[in-house]
């Protein structure tokens, strides 16, 4: 008698491949739960050729050795759709894994890659399992990427339409939008209940067309970490140096921040911005860009780095400047800010807006302003009382503990039970023995 939920969680990457904010936290969530009594979880990152080659014989690969993390090679997929072409090789595997593992929940943490095909076929597969899907961004409801900024001038988008599509896509017909839409919500409507790490993307899906009912507010949590301790700084010192973390891409604002260390130094004002990042997978023309905007101005590139690294390197700074220009989600670098007490400078926008307080524990500039961002972090190297009346109004952010907490609750309440389920399963079928069974799977 099993007394454990199981759960099947499907992100759209692995972190050890792909460490972005979405793969981290879903994985974290992940081990969370494998860690305590209550849910049994297996972890699947879907992966393309750009991380992983497939194997011969199957698309199944283990992660290392824990038996409760899987890699599925997805590289046929098609980004307008959000549909996994490959259905002939895909279809039979996922079908194994699922009648294998049997899981009460299967939680999907983005549809790239897997294909939004697989909501349909979990339904088919394992009816009485109950569907979510953490919606951590706009692919839905934006073609252009899921960014709703426009292209190719990088402007916000408010509000997607057949027509406003077709301004960023005009090699396509209004009808391909009409389209997308209505497949795409075709099939969401087989899921039990959607969730938003923030209360601004939850409200952009309702507007979207999601129902009010049907879609939680649940934010994220981060692992808990050495925490940095305060830059020290001589007498009469500024706190003058300032972090960008992240993917150098044309949506984090790396050019706004660097643009605004420009304009410090124009003015004589000293400051220091250190640049933390890869831009890895990135256009060449963007590649120049940023090379030409860096040569220009007083900034330091490091390059990317490793998540573990980050105590370390936060340690050498005292303000994060997330100057995103788009509205982001549920940054985790905010999160990741917050735990060493560093106060966030970020657009005035989305997720952001929403997780840092103004004039509390951080600072807001006008969203893709360099010469807002620049006063901004004026203002904040000439106060000598600023950094520590924000630091002392930064709270600890939300442990992973705490959201697989708020996740078991939610996962409960649609099974319709109070306590964990307790019924006959064969004791083969756990997660280590889910990724035995799956047939021929290959040790990465």
């Amino acid at each position: 008698m099993s007394s454990r939920l199981r759960a099947l969680f499907i992100a759209h990457n692995h972190p050890d491949l792909h460490p972005g904010g979405t793969e981290i936290f879903a994985r974290s969530l992940a081990r969370s739960f494998n860690a305590g009594s209550e849910v049994e979880a297996l972890f699947v990152g879907c992966v393309n050729g750009t991380h992983r080659a497939p194997k011969p014989g199957t698309l199944f690969q283990a992660v290392g050795r824990s038996g409760d993390e899987l890699l599925l090679w997805t590289g046929h997929f098609d980004r307008f759709f959000q549909s996994q072409i490959d259905l002939h090789a895909v279809v039979p595997e996922l079908t194994e894994l699922l009648t294998t593992f049997r899981p009460d929940i299967v939680h999907f943490h983005h549809t790239l890659l897997i294909g939004v095909e697989a909501i349909a076929l979990v339904r088919r597969v394992v009816p009485e399992a109950k569907i979510l899907l953490t919606l951590h961004d706009y692919y839905a409801i934006c073609p252009q990427e899921g960014q709703m900024v426009t292209a190719p001038d990088r402007r916000l988008c408010h509000k997607a339409s057949p027509d406003a599509c077709r301004r960023c896509l005009p090699h396509l017909t209004e009808d391909r939008f009409t389209l997308r839409e209505l497949h795409l919500k075709a099939l969401f409507s087989l899921v039990d209940c959607f969730v938003s790490p923030s209360e601004f993307l939850r409200r952009r899906y309702i507007e979207w067309g999601i129902a009010e009912d049907r879609i939680v507010c649940i934010r994220n949590g981060i692992e808990p970490a050495p925490v940095a301790p305060p830059r020290p700084i001589a007498n009469g010192g500024s706190r003058n140096r300032f972090g960008f973390f992240g993917h150098l891409n044309p949506y984090k604002g790396a050019l706004v921040a660097i643009e605004a260390a420009r304009r410090l130094a124009a003015d004589g004002i000293e400051a220091e911005l250190a640049l933390h990042g890869s831009a890895d997978f990135q256009t060449a023309e963007f590649k120049s860009e940023l090379e030409a905007a860096i040569a220009g101005a007083p900034v330091r590139a490091f390059g990317g780095y490793a998540r573990e690294d980050f105590p370390r390197l936060v340690a050498d700074v005292d303000w994060v400047v997330v100057p995103s220009v788009w509205w982001e989600n549920a940054p985790l670098v905010i999160q990741e800010a917050f735990r060493h007490k560093r106060p966030v400078i970020c657009s005035n926008i989305g997720g952001m807006a929403e997780m840092v307080r103004d004039g509390t524990d951080g600072l807001h500039f006008r969203v893709g302003d360099a010469a807002d961002l620049a006063r901004t972090m004026a203002l904040a190297m000439r106060s000598e009382t600023l950094w520590d009346d924000l630091r002392r109004n930064i709270a600890a952010p939300r442990t992973i503990r705490d959201a697989a907490r708020e996740h078991l609750e939610l996962y409960r309440r649609l099974a319709g039970i109070a306590e964990p389920p307790r019924r006959a399963r064969r004791s083969r079928a756990t997660a280590r023995a889910a990724v035995e069974e799956v047939s021929s799977v290959r040790i990465a």
